[in-house]
């Protein structure tokens, strides 16, 4: 069947253009209950149970499928992602609804679909003929969809009939709109709200802790006060950012002090790059990463960034009278070029949220079910929460989602999501990093595991069609000790004419990974592979990463080479690219590499191809570092695991060899010659990354430090600034330059910050910013100058314990501590068992 839908739309050269769409109606979309007699099984993928097992529920005890209209699908994804809940239909308009409004909700949704054990089902009520409603004459396309669902649930329960009379299965409407609940139950529908429906399976009361506090309602504490200022509406927002009263930008929260935060503003202007926000009201209930509208204050109200250390801990969330006296430390006297342009928050063109770990703070209320939640992220603020759970959840690291801030709140509300473990535990602690860096960690799904090579696999006829044999070669790779996923080798050799053939050859992962299937999308979501000191967390299967593109010896292998021919001063001849088929000849370690290069008596074609890259490499590093290349990587650090633990006891520098810098060489000249090769051949696609040179004014602490002890740091150009650091040695400081070297990237010091404890006298202090200098009572200190510090963990706050550092030299009377109770057994037991 056609349905055909014609209108007329001017365009913009005046003319008027005629368009007919046509939608097409079928009468062949099963319903997705296996075993339907009546849809001789015409539905593909995931099905629903003929005979549903889910919970008891005391509203419907009868055996049921599950509807849900758009937003319990947007609102409530933590329930459905429930284990408990299953046997649920999906229609095709929730799904178009969720994927317009929320990418992150939609990819959930698909990913519960796509789970056979939950049994949802995404029906095409769309293009189903006896469930398309057309839109009437004065309905908006909300209400229109809404009716869509009524018919598409009401036209499920007459269907359902056809399979079993006597099984009674029913489909039961779950929707948290008022109005769309009372049409429904008029027109016969058996309806209720997800807060309904939860509450009465109970045999799973946990569920109730995991429902979204929509209702404002009932979830503020009564006679409270407006604390914020209401948020304008979009359409005002996006007037006002038009004419330049308001700003858009990225809310950046502080990490040291919860009432202040900046707003990065988009576009290309100079001017007002970074509006401070401080206190409260002003920072209106934005959270992190959140895009808002900001309206700058006037400039007798600008303010400069604080210096105070400021962290939300406090038990009552209602004592506002302290937050204003908290914000009254921020105003501090300074001068006039500090001030920095001041705004505050007028509203939220678009949320970030996520789902946040954390722990409980447990109410001190006997039997209160309302607590706060604290975030592993200082730059969230805390959340309140309703849980049952409290007592099991004190301890343990948790996942809370935010549903809403209301003007009265002092706090976001939210729901609780899951229960991650004890707080310390090493899984426990690892989860809670993956999830608060947004690294993707979950094991492959079955679809993305679907499209991997049947095992076992070789090279066929067919894969050498297009490809350069060079197994004849000697290939080998270097790489770090226990390296599995082995992605580049290399080889040298000498050719007839006397100059030097390099090859570099890279895994071809593209021949595995065809564009756009479910494994292409998945590793594009991962991006790289993250590696922990105790595991890795692959970007595509192990099956490819350390096996199949993994360039081991021995074995023929696919791969990507870039092939030079060079003369013996490291000049490039010519280039050429080719896929290929390479077979290693070793698989070494930087060690191993290094000490076949440095022996006198290895000579076989491995060693001569090693020196050969080595001599080139040294030469290319030379004329890469006369060009004015900087070299600012800090020393790597490699984990020394318990073997019976698999925990860190200890860590040391990578030792860097000759062979590290020869791989690195290769690796960037190859980088070099493919972006040559991608500008010549798509020009107007190619992309150049660049690093801008960062503004004077942001070395200039460093500078003034390093004038201190007598050394001149040039930061004019790249050259100079490089030329500067390998100068910058001092005999009696022998670390000094690896120091000055780590904080260049930071593009200078960051402020010193103070902290006064209570009844305690206050020392002296001065500090000049001209040397740089820091007087405390009579000893100056000097930015890196020499000191010894007791170093403490303090870990009276679990959720966040502190690094403690106190001055043990120079000797400052009422400053300085003592060493003499310092445990010094721990570091000698770690190091007896490292030794064992």
């Amino acid at each position: 069947m056609l349905k055909s839908k014609t209108f007329l739309k001017k365009t913009r050269a005046g003319g008027v253009m005629k368009i007919v769409r046509e939608h097409y109606l079928r009468d062949d979309i099963g319903c997705g209950a296996t075993g339907c007699t009546a849809c001789g099984g015409a539905h593909e993928g995931p099905t629903l149970e003929p005979q549903p097992q889910d919970p008891t529920s005391s509203l419907c005890p009868r055996p049921h499928y599950l509807l849900p209209d758009t937003n319990v699908l947007l609102h409530q994804i933590d329930v459905l992602e429930d284990p408990a809940i299953r046997n649920v239909i999906v229609l095709q308009t929730v799904l178009q609804e969720v994927r317009n409004r929320s990418a992150p909700v939609y990819k959930r949704i698909r990913d519960v679909t796509n789970n056979h054990e939950k049994h949802f089902y995404t029906f095409t009520n769309e293009h189903h003929r006896e469930t398309y409603v057309e839109q009437e004459q004065g309905e908006n396309a909300n209400d229109r969809n809404d009716r869509a669902i009524r018919v598409a649930v009401k036209w499920y329960n007459e269907h359902l009939k056809k399979i079993s009379e006597e099984n009674q299965l029913q489909v039961i409407f779950i929707t948290n709109d008022r109005k769309n609940k009372e049409k429904a139950v008029e027109e016969g529908i058996p309806a209720f709200t997800c807060e309904e429906y939860v509450k009465s399976l109970t045999a799973n009361p946990e569920l109730t802790d995991r429902l979204a506090c929509l209702s404002e309602e009932g979830n503020e504490i009564e006679s409270r006060k407006i604390i914020f200022s209401e948020h304008l509406p979009l359409s005002k927002l996006q007037h006002g950012i038009k004419s330049g009263t308001y700003l858009q930008g990225t809310f950046r929260a502080s990490r040291e002090n919860y009432l202040e935060a900046t707003v990065w503003v988009h576009g290309d202007t100079e001017d007002n790059k970074e509006i401070i926000i401080q206190g409260l009201k002003n920072l209106n209930r934005a959270i992190h990463e959140d895009i808002v509208a900001v309206e700058l204050l006037p400039k007798n109200q600008w303010v400069a960034p604080s210096s105070v250390v400021l962290h939300d801990e406090g038990q009552n969330d209602d004592d506002l009278e302290k937050e204003e006296e908290r914000e009254s430390i921020l105003k501090t006297i300074v001068s006039e070029n500090m001030m920095k342009p001041t705004g505050r928050v007028v509203g939220i063109i678009k949320r970030n949220w996520r789902p946040y770990c954390g722990m409980l703070s447990k109410s001190d209320i006997k039997e209160s079910r309302r607590h706060l939640f604290t975030p592993a992220d200082k730059r969230i603020p805390r959340i309140r929460i309703e849980t049952r759970q409290a007592s099991a959840l004190e301890g343990r690291r948790i996942i809370v989602a935010i549903d809403g801030w209301p003007r009265n709140s002092r706090y976001p509300n939210g729901h609780f999501v899951k229960n991650l473990g004890d707080v310390g535990d090493k899984e426990t602690e690892t989860e809670v990093l993956l999830l608060e860096h947004d690294v993707p960690h979950q094991p492959f799904s079955q679809a993305v595991l679907s499209f991997l090579p049947k095992m076992p696999w070789s090279i066929t006829e067919e894969d050498m069609k297009n490809r350069e044999d060079l197994r004849h070669l000697c290939v080998c790779s270097v790489d770090p000790p226990g390296c599995t996923d082995i992605d580049d080798a290399l080889h040298c050799r000498e050719l007839e004419n006397g100059n030097l053939e390099v090859g570099v050859h890279i895994a071809d992962v593209s021949h595995f990974i065809r564009p756009g299937n479910a494994l292409d999308q998945e590793s594009a979501r991962r991006g790289t592979t993250v590696y922990l000191c105790e595991k890795r967390i692959d970007m595509v299967p192990e099956l490819l990463s350390s096996n199949l593109c993994s360039l081991r010896c021995d074995v023929d292998r696919l791969a990507f080479s870039c092939i030079w021919e060079m003369n013996h001063s490291a000049d490039i001849l010519k280039t050429r690219f080719t896929k290929s088929v390479i077979n290693s000849k070793a698989s070494l370690t930087y060690a191993e590499a290094q000490m076949r290069i440095d022996s006198a008596t290895m000579n076989d074609d491995i060693t001569t191809s090693l020196r050969g890259l080595n001599k080139l490499a040294k030469i290319l590093k030379k004329r890469r570092i006369e060009k004015g290349a900087l070299t600012l990587s800090s020393p790597e650090v490699r984990f020394h695991m318990d073997s019976e633990t698999h925990d860190p006891i200890d860590l040391q520098t990578k030792e860097l060899r000759e062979t590290n810098s020869m791989v690195e060489e290769f690796m960037l000249l190859a980088n070099i010659s493919v972006a040559k090769k991608i500008h010549e051949e798509f020009s107007e696609h190619a992309l150049l990354r660049k690093h801008p040179a960062p503004p004077p004014s942001n070395y200039e602490i460093l500078v003034k430090a390093a004038k201190s002890k007598n050394l001149e740091i040039r930061t004019d150009t790249a050259k100079s600034l490089a030329d500067s650091l390998d100068q910058a040695e001092s005999p009696i400081f022998p670390y000094l330059n690896t120091l000055i070297v780590v904080l260049i990237p930071k593009y200078g010091l960051e402020g010193t910050v103070f902290f006064e404890e209570k009844d305690k006298p206050k020392p002296r202090l001065i500090y000049d910013d001209e040397i740089p200098s820091l007087k405390i009572e009579d000893t100056v200190f000097h930015i890196f100058d020499k000191v010894k510090v007791k170093i403490m963990l303090d870990s009276s706050n679990l959720q966040h314990q502190k690094i403690r550092m106190s001055l043990v030299e120079p000797q400052i009377p009422g400053i300085s501590t003592d060493i003499s109770d310092m445990d010094m057994n721990e570091p000698e037991r770690k190091k007896k068992k490292l030794e064992r």
